[in-house]
């Protein structure tokens, strides 16, 4: 049998090693980049959503246009060349 010291031992450890790696977190390759991190303002939130709803926008009429050509355009033309 454990004895119950043992639990809260390991216990103890575990807390230590979440300490000691919670304090690493500003010293490694992102921590400049997570101190400097700050919430966005609302007029950077609304541009940055625009965009970003301009570019699936974007992507979605690319991907809709290469459909037709495929689905459309490609059999007429073969068909008039008569395939």
């Amino acid at each position: 049998m454990k004895k119950e010291g043992s639990i809260l031992d390991r216990a103890w450890e575990l807390q230590h090693r979440i300490e000691v790696r919670q304090e690493r977190i500003g010293k490694g390759k992102y921590g400049r980049v997570l101190k400097m991190a700050r919430k966005p303002t609302n007029e950077e939130y609304e541009k940055t959503a625009k965009v970003t709803a301009l570019g699936i926008l974007a992507v979605g009429a690319l991907g809709f246009a290469i459909y037709m050509i495929v689905d459309q355009v490609i059999p007429w033309i073969l068909s008039s060349l008569g395939y």
